[in-house]
């Protein structure tokens, strides 16, 4: 399992030699009110504001570095988020790369991957059948495949965001963390351990990590709703089960409806423009779902921003 001293050295080598690549990306404390939430403080962590666009940039970056790539490149299905980062890491580092994205994949991912020189498969109604079109790809061509959320080079560089995060501010109280297959909060439950409150959030409509919970190991679940582009794995990965079950208390359900509200509230009232994925975090306190106390200093993952500017209207 992935553990601080690897997330701390993995971000000395982004610190090292790809400080151009990997942003520091801001922390931004606003006083609970701010955001009508009745706690001291509300962090959030712009991770939107990251190389391709979200935190993943971070894993795959440092899945490329960890690796030898062979004449063919890398190769990795993604909703379109971890198919940007690659693109991105892979373009970074001059070496071919292909991506299957499923059809529920938003065209401005498309465009993006498009626009970053990577060869674009469109496949399967959903992530799963993408992945199996990419995994029989990788057999023919020796690609490296580059997971979007299930190999330990990517809980760890997602890890590096939440060290960043304790850098900048020190330690919250709770951390408010989207789940779709896990990478992202695999990597910050194994920076924070049981020093923070981290707390898992999923769609209604894609809950990988509840139903696992529900069953007592990872099980594949029906996905859809206002998130699947991005939240859609049909199964936790097995890395993130073993990150959340050791530090990971609560795993929380939030409807479409409150996420595609509290996206909005983000655009209406601070003028940041994310996706529905990144949402989640203030719809947990804005429904509720999530209620911390008076004093508590809660830290919102704000993950991605891939999104078509159309739909915040």
């Amino acid at each position: 399992m992935t553990n601080r001293h690897q997330i701390e050295n993995c971000l000395g080598a982004f610190n090292q030699d790809y400080r151009h690549f990997i942003r520091q990306t801001p922390l931004w404390k606003l006083p609970g009110k701010a955001l009508g939430v009745a706690c001291a403080e509300v962090w959030l962590k712009l991770e939107h504001l990251q190389t391709g666009g979200s935190f993943k940039a971070r894993g795959m970056l440092n899945r490329l570095l960890s690796n030898p790539i062979p004449p063919s490149g890398v190769i990795v299905a993604s909703g379109g988020n971890a198919g940007i980062a690659t693109a991105a890491a892979a373009k970074e580092l001059g070496v071919h790369c292909e991506v299957f994205v499923p059809e529920v994949s938003s065209p401005a991912k498309r465009a993006r991957l498009a626009a970053l020189g990577s060869r674009v498969v469109v496949t399967g109604a959903a992530y799963a059948d993408a992945l199996q079109a990419c995994l029989a790809r990788q057999q023919e061509t020796g690609a490296l495949l580059t997971h979007a959320y299930d190999q330990p080079e990517v809980l760890t560089g997602a890890g590096t965001m939440a060290l960043e995060i304790e850098q900048q501010g020190g330690l919250p109280d709770a951390v408010l963390v989207s789940v779709g297959g896990g990478g992202l909060i695999g990597g910050v439950a194994s920076w924070f351990e049981q020093r923070s409150r981290v707390v898992a959030l999923e769609p209604e409509l894609a809950p990988t990590l509840f139903k696992a919970r529900e069953a007592g190991e990872p099980v594949d679940v029906a996905i859809s709703g206002i998130a699947a582009d991005s939240l859609g794995a049909k199964r936790i990965g097995s890395m993130a089960w073993d990150a959340t079950q050791a530090h990971v208390r609560d795993a929380l359900l939030l409807s479409d409806e409150s996420i595609r509200a509290a996206q909005l509230w983000l655009w209406n009232e601070l003028k940041l423009a994310v996706e529905p994925a990144a949402a989640l975090p203030l719809a947990a306190l804005h429904s509720g779902r999530y209620v911390p106390r008076t004093d508590e200093k809660v830290c919102l993952i704000i993950c991605g921003a891939n999104l078509d500017p159309a739909s915040l209207v």
